[in-house]
């Protein structure tokens, strides 16, 4: 028979019979199967909502043996059993095209899960069930009070299979989903955005968002004109992800070794060990946080600074990677723990936690105390200008408000902005509780963190932004 499709499983254990029988000394599988469902609307109304499932294959074939190992890696959606053999074969003739794989490490072994035999899980509109009403009750206030709502909400569950010829047999089902809203008033000359993560929606209030929007856009009723420059300005936690998001991707063993990034060390090596702030600022990751839950395993689709190939299936620690204030750890594979002289590797993990040691309160708390200055809601089109500082710019976006003697007073223009998160890290004066934060600008694929409401003294709004 042809153009049948496996299961996940049969795909795996087939996928390494053909690799074993066209000669290759070790191989890989990995099937991530997604089934995602989401909701958009517009101008007040419910626009469309739809489900999708997908399937992706992924064969890592190696050949050789020791440091002369070499891997061939191909990946393809929907695969048949037909089409399985042209992945493995071309895996496979690929390992044999390339070079001896600096990384090369002897695959990690393991035994079956107690879970291996389970389908994918599937999630569909139905995990809408209480949201919908909601969102709809929602949706008629905002038509009342003459104010418009656009957004979309999206769910997800990928179950990911992953096998090998060193006996791994593991399987995980992790959901996510979030909510993006933004709010605009009649004439379309205000907007403000709100938006959370979640595991099953069942946390989700989009009465609440929507009384958050309300009062946002209340703020700006009263505008005025702000010159650029530094300014005391107020971050809630999701602007707060925006920039610690990208603070977190660069923690790359390989990249500050070589010199790279803002955690290399000026003459040579890394930066671990230094202290980055005085503050007791920690960030931690942990595949196991309530909540915030992230695959327990290296998962590894192609051989980077931080990652290798050969490490699919690594248990995956819980990792402080600032503790204190001091970089404790960067993210390395086998071969570049080995490289930088760490004892154990320290994998990247799909979330993290940024805390400060003692603080408490919310947003409104910070703002409570400020005399005067910013409260910045969210930020977008960030970019790296220079990686040995990590310094980013990018434009503030849908709500930058005045705060005067402790309350919001009106808003403001929007502005180009230049800034380092790890700098950020070593200025700010005051922070909130750590709570779940969705990151405007990162949040739609990286969606598990958690971040506190921080009050930098002089953020530097570089310029006057004419973006609305």
């Amino acid at each position: 028979m042809t153009g049948i499709q496996l299961t996940p499983q049969d795909t795996i254990e087939r996928g390494l019979a053909l690799a074993a029988a066209e000669g290759a000394d070790g191989c890989v599988v990995l099937v991530a199967e997604t089934s995602s469902a989401n909701l958009r609307w517009a101008n007040n109304t419910l626009t469309t909502n739809g489900a999708m499932r997908g399937s992706s294959v992924t064969v890592i074939a190696t050949v050789g043996a020791g440091e002369g190992t070499a891997a061939g890696v191909i990946g393809r959606s929907s695969v048949t059993e037909d089409s399985l053999q042209e992945i493995v074969s071309a895996a496979i003739a690929t390992a044999r095209a390339a070079g001896p794989a600096e990384d090369a490490r002897p695959l990690v072994e393991g035994t079956t899960g107690a879970d291996w035999a389970l389908e994918p899980e599937e999630t569909s509109v139905g995990v809408y069930e209480k949201f919908a009403p909601a969102l709809g009750e929602s949706l008629q206030r905002a038509t009342q009070q003459n104010r418009r709502l656009y957004g979309f909400a999206d769910h997800e569950v990928v179950t990911l299979y992953v096998g090998s010829s060193a006996g791994l047999r593991l399987r995980q089902a992790l959901p996510r989903g979030y909510v993006s809203s933004t709010g605009k008033n009649a004439d379309l000359s205000h907007s403000a955005w709100v938006g959370t993560a979640t595991r099953d929606f069942t946390d989700v209030d989009p009465l609440a968002l929507d009384a958050e929007l309300t009062r946002r856009l209340g703020w700006a009723t009263r505008t005025v004109s702000v010159d650029a420059g530094r300014h005391p300005t107020i971050l809630p936690p999701a602007a707060v992800a925006d920039l610690m998001t990208y603070l977190f991707w660069q923690l790359d063993g390989r990249d500050a070794f070589e010199g790279q990034t803002v955690f290399s060390k000026s003459g040579g090596g890394t930066r671990l060990g230094d202290t980055l702030s005085p503050q007791p600022v920690n960030l931690h990751s942990d595949p196991s946080l309530s909540g915030l839950e992230a695959f327990a395993f290296a998962v590894a689709r192609t051989s980077g600074g931080s990652s290798s190939v050969f490490d699919n299936g690594l248990t995956l620690a819980a990792t402080d990677w600032i503790r204190s204030g001091k970089l404790e750890s960067l993210m390395t594979s086998r071969h570049t723990a080995d490289l930088i002289g760490v004892p154990a590797a320290t994998p990247n993990i799909g979330n993290y936690v940024l805390s400060v040691d003692g603080a408490s309160g919310a947003t409104d708390d910070l703002v409570a105390g400020l005399d005067n200055g910013l409260l910045l809601t969210c930020l977008w089109y960030i970019r790296m200008v220079d990686p040995q500082t990590l310094l980013l710019t990018g434009l503030t976006r849908d709500g930058v408000y005045l705060v005067e003697n402790g309350e919001v007073t009106g808003a403001v223009n929007n502005f180009r902005f230049n800034e380092s998160p790890v700098d950020l890290l070593a200025r700010f004066t005051a922070a909130g509780a750590t709570v779940p934060a969705f990151s405007r600008e990162w949040g739609d694929y990286f969606s598990r963190t958690a971040t506190p409401p921080l009050l930098v003294p002089d953020f530097n709004m570089s310029s006057v932004s004419q973006a609305s």
